[in-house]
């Protein structure tokens, strides 16, 4: 969760003043970093994923299950071995998992020790790795607490007793109605940047995800657990002052956002150049992934209308004013910005002469003084127009001690900025002039698995994906707006089976655009039959749009509306490979021994099936468990006794003690 560094940090009023020092002194922190590390090569590529558990404390009396908030403890223990390692070169310790704090208090974020190398020897290490993570994890709990590998916690900002220990929503920072400050990781930099969201946006941020309307929810739904007192000026009347939507589910906080877990995969590539290769061509997939690992239907105790938790965590950390968000004209502000800091990227960055510049389609809104900056020191129009497109935004948290630094070592101010534009991609440089670290990619859509398979299988996929595209030079390339309409549709619900999306026709270079590739990689799978799985009331299949901004699309040969069935597995009537026949191509490729390529295809099998619908998504799954449990009255309400139920049927999935073919088939946990 971004840069932890230790000090005082300024609340809004104070830091505000600080802005354009940061912004200025972060530019030339990063020319520093670029002169000394724009020609690194490295002789492989090593990545590793991110594995975020929430700890939830059983309450078995009352049959409740709840955020345990005793992280810390956990915390302290956990991170021993890599103390110990780090305080000891000498003895040369095995790292074998590294631990770090989250947003939330009752969250931990997990990854291996040591990256992993792109060999298949090492990819089918990767679950034994994330179940080592849950054992540890366990060890450091009390009997009646687990680790849960969920995106939302369904029960979070609930009435009632959602917290172990339990506290009533208060607190400076969040000023919330629904959910205490007490629930945000105690290290100043959480705190002090849910406070200064709030008070550089001039309100609390206003979340707001539709309801899912079961046959017994009333029309128009207008939440009555809204609480209706004046606890600060913001909350006259959440309901008629317009922050909370008929028809939605609000909530208030930052929390509900970055309190979500998810599975992050991060690349480090041999080059600059092979990390932005890898950027421009895993954005399109974004959407695609986000759909396929879909995991959270249910927010503040309601069943929504969506299966993803991007729009949340969007609208979570908007510190957008009302004249960057267009409400008001331009006065006080800089800019009009059309998105929150956390959202899909704006711009391809690579120099592949497949980048055409009319697939940055959008108009992009930078910093002038900081692109002329970036130009005459050499930097490239692409990836200094990105990065001065980063730097529109405010730094939302300075500590007084490190406001003056040396800007040919520090990387400190430019990572203050880097670290707070929270995208589908991110781009990340050196850490500094001397790490031993590269230039590396973040994958960052893909939600949290309810198994240590199911990310296992995402992980290794995404993983083999990024070296089919580097092995073949494919290209995924279609304009910037349509990875934008990708990504609303991703949240709907069913998308992965109900939806088609964008995606390029002629993956491979030298295909005429336009038409498919001719022929099919070796190992490619057709595209399946589809199954749905819930009587469920359904929307109408998204439909082309017209040309962005009206203009002449001269792109819109080269992709089409496909199925996600399609773009992961294949279709065959048109040559289209598929990602799965990109990566049975690419495995094809190596020599690997019938053990290591068995367990590789169970992971490649287990996302065909997921993609072809045979298996439910944790998102159709969970809505499906809630609409059959008995004390489910059909209002879109998820009671502490479903709450338990679901997590009491999470835990013994894992365990192994209960199989769920809907949602795994025969694939063992």
């Amino acid at each position: 969760m971004g840069l932890l560094s230790l000090g005082t940090p300024m609340p809004w009023e104070e830091a505000k003043k600080y802005a354009d020092h940061v912004r200025k002194h972060g530019i030339i922190q990063f020319l520093h970093l670029w002169e000394a590390r724009k020609n690194d090569q490295k002789d492989t590529l090593l990545w590793g994923d991110e594995i975020e558990y929430v700890v939830v404390s059983y309450d078995e009396e009352n049959k409740n299950a709840r955020l345990s908030l005793r992280v810390r403890e956990m915390l302290d223990e956990l991170s021993k071995e890599e103390e110990e390692a780090l305080n000891n070169p000498e003895k040369h310790i095995v790292v074998r998992t590294s631990w770090k704090p989250e947003y939330g208090r009752y969250m931990l974020e997990g990854t291996p020790g040591t990256p992993y190398t792109g060999r298949p020897k090492d990819l089918v290490t990767v679950e034994a790795n994330m179940k080592l993570r849950r054992q540890l994890a366990i060890e450091q709990m009390k009997p009646h607490e687990i680790p849960v590998t969920l995106t939302s916690f369904p029960r979070l900002g609930c009435a009632g007793v959602f917290l172990d220990p339990h506290y009533e929503p208060n607190g400076p920072a969040s000023r919330s109605l629904f959910a205490p400050d007490e629930i945000i990781n105690a290290h100043a930099r959480f705190p002090t940047l849910t406070g200064n969201i709030r008070t550089r946006r001039g309100s609390k941020v206003a979340i707001n995800m539709p309801i899912f309307h079961d046959t017994n929810t009333p029309r128009p739904f207008i939440d009555p657990t809204i609480p209706r007192r004046n606890l600060y000026p913001e909350d006259r009347n959440a309901i008629e002052d317009g922050a909370a939507l008929p028809d939605h589910i609000y909530m208030d906080s930052m929390v509900f956002g970055m309190g979500c877990s998810c599975l992050q995969i991060t690349f480090q590539a041999v080059n600059v150049d092979e990390a932005r290769k890898i950027y421009d061509q895993m954005a399109t997939l974004g959407p695609i992934m986000l759909a396929l690992t879909a995991a959270a239907p249910i927010y503040r105790g309601y069943l929504s209308d969506v299966d993803c938790r991007w729009n949340v965590i969007s609208q979570s950390v908007d510190d957008r004013t009302e004249e960057e968000r267009g409400l008001k004209p331009l006065k006080h502000d800089r800019f009009v910005i059309n998105k929150s800091r956390y959202d899909s990227i704006d711009s391809y960055i690579s120099t592949d002469p497949s980048n055409k510049p009319e697939y940055n389609d959008i108009p992009l809104v930078f910093d002038q003084d900081i692109y002329k900056k970036l130009s005459d020191n050499g930097i490239d129009d692409l990836l200094a127009r990105h990065i001065a497109h980063l730097f529109i935004r405010d730094p939302l948290v300075i500590f007084k001690e490190m406001l003056d630094l040396d800007d040919s070592e520090s990387t400190d101010h430019f990572e203050n900025l880097q670290s707070t534009n929270w995208q589908t991609m991110r781009f990340k440089p050196p850490p500094s002039k001397t790490s031993p670290i590269g230039w590396r990619v973040e994958f960052r859509s893909m939600e949290i698995q309810l198994t240590d398979f199911e990310n296992a299988a995402f992980a290794v996929f995404i993983v083999l994906v990024t070296r089919a595209v580097l092995s073949f030079g494919t290209n995924f390339y279609i304009p910037i707006s349509k990875v934008d309409e990708n990504m609303k549709v991703a949240h709907h619900r069913n998308a992965v089976l109900d939806e088609k999306f964008y995606f390029r026709k002629s993956i491979f270079p030298n295909s005429r655009p336009g038409t498919p590739h001719s022929g099919t990689p070796a190992g490619s799978p057709g595209a399946s039959p589809r199954v749905s799985h819930a009587s469920l009331p359904t929307r109408p299949a998204t439909s082309p749009t017209k040309a962005v901004f009206g203009s002449l699309d001269r792109t819109a040969e080269e992709y089409e509306l496909m199925t996600i069935d399609e773009i992961i597995n294949g279709n065959a009537s048109k040559g289209f490979p598929g990602m799965l026949g990109l990566v049975h191509s690419y495995l094809n490729t190596l020599n690997i021994d019938i053990e290591t390529r068995c367990e590789l295809g169970k992971y490649l099998e287990f996302i065909k099936k997921r993609a072809n619908g045979t298996l439910m998504t944790a998102a159709s799954w969970i809505r499906k468990f809630v609409r059959e449990h008995p004390d489910y009255k059909h209002d879109s309400v998820v009671s502490e006794k479903i709450n338990y139920d679901l997590i009491k049927t999470i835990e013994k999935i894992n365990k192994g003690e209960l199989v769920v073919p809907e949602l795994l088939g025969n694939f063992s946990v």
